[in-house]
């Protein structure tokens, strides 16, 4: 199109997209966009900025973690509460929660493990030995659906409130006793089996590689002086004296 060719108000497209550039330039730089930016992020606009550098919220809380199989907040909540009691937060250093843990095992179950891809899933089921391991024929994601409402409905009717809103630990210390004694019924599977395999999930939430969404910080790690994945001990292997290391994750491999 010509230069000249404007149309009736003598307006080009080239001054047109030019003179569109320039308000949107100047509304950011100090005028009304500017101005909402500013009013969103407020005077912490700086601290916000570091905090979603360092993938926090200010409450411990990972930015990127994000639930992927559970769908219903009150799931998830009862098993918070389940690892907070089976790894409580103590002078050794924190708890499930605060490590990560519920995260870990909601992405374990999304994946892979929580559909038991990997196992033998079809019939015959018979009632095994105990060193055969598990026979049910109910995978690990369906397991700990139906585990979990059930924890939380014999919570409701034992003691009127959810199991994560109990605020004696002993009450909570009852319920899982009854899923260790198998006094709590399950379909498919018991739930002493039910309650072992969230114990085994827990403790590997709580020291496996932060990559995998528990360990956050490698805090698990570090109350027991663990290396974590380092390269090499050559410059100290043979060194008479004991060496305490700084954990290193895989990620730190990548960065």
């Amino acid at each position: 199109m010509a230069e000249n060719e404007s149309g009736k108000d003598g307006m080009t497209r080239r001054k047109f997209i030019q003179n569109t550039g320039l308000v949107v330039g100047g509304a950011l730089g100090g005028g009304l966009l500017g101005g909402i930016i500013g009013n969103q992020t407020g005077e912490d606009a700086p601290d916000t900025a570091q905090n979603n550098a360092n993938g926090t919220n200010g409450d411990t809380e990972n930015r990127m973690e994000a639930r992927m199989f559970f769908k219903r907040q009150q799931d998830f909540n009862v098993l918070r509460s389940m690892t907070e009691r089976i790894f409580p937060e103590d002078d050794n250093g924190p708890g499930a929660i605060e490590l990560g843990v519920p995260y870990y095992i909601d992405r374990q179950l999304a994946g892979p493990w929580g559909l038991n891809a990997k196992e033998y899933m079809q019939g015959p089921f018979e009632e095994g030995a105990e060193t055969q391991g598990s026979q049910t024929r109910v995978p690990r994601g369906d397991m700990f659906l139906q585990g979990l409402r059930r924890v939380n409905a014999v919570s409701r009717n034992e003691f009127g409130e959810n199991f994560f809103e109990l605020e004696d630990p002993s009450q909570q210390n009852e319920i899982l006793t009854a899923l260790e004694n198998n006094n709590i019924e399950m379909d498919g599977f018991s739930s002493a089996e039910f309650l072992s395999t969230v114990i085994v999930a827990t403790i590997e939430g709580a020291y496996c590689d932060p990559v995998y969404g528990g360990n956050r910080g490698m805090r698990g790690w570090q109350m027991k002086e663990f290396p974590g994945a380092q390269m090499a001990y050559i410059n100290v292997i043979e060194d008479d004296e004991f060496h305490t290391m700084d954990p290193v994750s895989l990620h730190d491999h990548h960065s």
